[in-house]
């Protein structure tokens, strides 16, 4: 009798990490960390509210790929000639019945801990959470999903960036400044650096089931100089903040990071297609070096 040498199917609890995405969860925890070195280094650190922060960013962005898996789905746009990391949805190992309930499970744990940023932080704390969500969910979601309008370069740079830094260091200090703000730019263009890649890596699947990304709607040259302008401009704001403040100057350490960035500029203009895949990995690990090294500088 031949035996049976097909893959054991993942478990329930393999499925729902796979769905979560861990490896792009780096673009969720950036931006936070930055917010809690920047409120420690200005005095206004409050461990409570920026461990609920953490929490509270990480599950926004969990239930959004979830929300993601589920209706590229049903829309079509994941086939089984996907060059990106498995779908769980599409693969047939999660139902669209149970990705909705992880959704509401998820999104109710959401709510558990932003009930207390808002009893913090008042109806600031409120709206950044709920248009949060909201974005979240209409990223891929709703009649007109901001992916597929071209739309969703600009909400991961608002939403991984401004908007998460300054969230978090508002929820500690209660109050937030333009340094805060234009900081959290670097970490939002460095997730728009990795969107770049995603969207440049399946352009042509995108563009056969309607998903208008950049990368379809102006082709992979304008992904690739995307790619490179959100880097560079990122690893430039710490000096352009010394420049303008005459603070934090060991800060000013992140820009080192756009020279290690160069290995992935060379790779993208020479691969396409899923041997694009360790250029999207490297990018997430670039996020994680420049926040380390920006946040380490700012308190020090």
């Amino acid at each position: 009798m031949a035996q049976d040498t097909r893959p054991e199917p993942p478990g329930a609890v393999s499925v729902w990490i796979l769905a979560a995405r861990p490896k792009t969860l780096w673009a969720s925890i950036s931006p936070v960390v930055i917010g809690i070195a920047m409120a420690f280094g200005d005095g206004g650190f409050h461990a409570p509210a920026a461990l609920v922060a953490l929490a509270c960013s990480v599950l926004i962005q969990i239930a959004t790929n979830f929300a993601n898996d589920l209706f590229d789905f049903e829309k079509g746009a994941d086939t089984e000639a996907r060059q990106g990391p498995l779908r769980v949805t599409q693969a047939g190992l999660a139902t669209p019945g149970m990705m909705k309930r992880g959704i509401l499970v998820v999104l109710t744990l959401t709510l558990l801990g932003g009930l207390y940023l808002i009893w913090r932080g008042g109806w600031p704390a409120a709206l950044i959470g709920v248009f949060s969500v909201t974005c979240g969910m209409l990223y891929t979601g709703g009649p007109r999903p901001l992916g597929y309008l071209g739309l969703g370069d600009l909400f991961v740079l608002v939403f991984f960036g401004p908007v998460a830094v300054a969230g978090t260091y508002y929820v500690q200090a209660l109050s937030v400044s333009g340094t805060v703000i234009v900081a959290g730019l670097a970490p939002g263009l460095l997730s728009v650096a990795i969107l770049a890649v995603n969207n440049l890596r399946d352009a042509d699947e995108d563009r056969r089931t309607g998903k208008r990304t950049l990368a379809v709607r102006f082709g992979p040259g304008f992904a690739r100089v995307e790619y490179i302008i959100a880097v560079v401009v990122a690893c430039l704001l710490p000096l352009l903040l010394y420049l303008a403040t005459g603070q934090h100057p060991y800060s000013v350490a992140a820009v080192a990071v756009v020279v290690v960035a160069l290995p992935a500029f060379r790779r993208l203009f020479w691969v396409e297609g899923p041997l694009l895949n360790p250029v999207l990995a490297y990018t997430a690990r670039l996020l994680l070096l420049y926040s380390a090294v920006f946040s380490i500088g700012w308190v020090l």
